[in-house]
């Protein structure tokens, strides 16, 4: 069975993006991102690079994959997510503040003010599953609205 991800963008500050995370259609977890500039997939590389500020600005809505991946900086496998316009290297790691992003996904249990809580066990969480399903042979997106 393929894994279906929703990031429903909910709550944007002049910090951060706190969104809400669904599998297959039930909540999962909250997600912490840098500032939604009002980016989207549809949108030319130049139009993104003319309002994107590196590290501090979130990935433009649109469907992605996401695969399994060594990172280099995190020496550990993480979820991707490929091809995102204008972006590179997003993943899906622990992380609580917007600080903590460069326009990766910060899963938490619970969120505060431009933050996400208990990173570490959502994570986990959340990445066992993409992984589990990745090895069985499925496909994993994510459509960030």
């Amino acid at each position: 069975m393929n894994l279906n991800l929703k990031l429903e963008r909910k709550i944007k500050t002049k910090q951060s993006t706190i969104g809400e995370l669904s599998i297959n259609g039930a909540f999962e977890c909250f997600i912490l991102e840098d500032v939604d500039r009002g980016l989207n997939s549809g949108m030319s590389l130049a139009q993104i690079a003319s309002i994107k500020i590196k590290t501090q600005t979130a990935i433009p809505t649109g469907t992605y994959n996401v695969v399994k991946f060594f990172s280099p900086k995190h020496n550990e496998n993480l979820p991707l997510l490929e091809n995102v316009p204008g972006f590179a290297g997003i993943e899906i790691h622990v992380g609580n503040f917007a600080k903590d992003t460069d326009g990766c996904l910060l899963p938490g249990e619970d969120k505060g003010v431009d933050a996400v809580l208990h990173s570490t066990m959502a994570t986990a969480k959340l990445n066992t599953k993409i992984f589990e399903a990745l090895k069985a042979g499925s496909t994993v997106t994510i459509e960030v609205i």
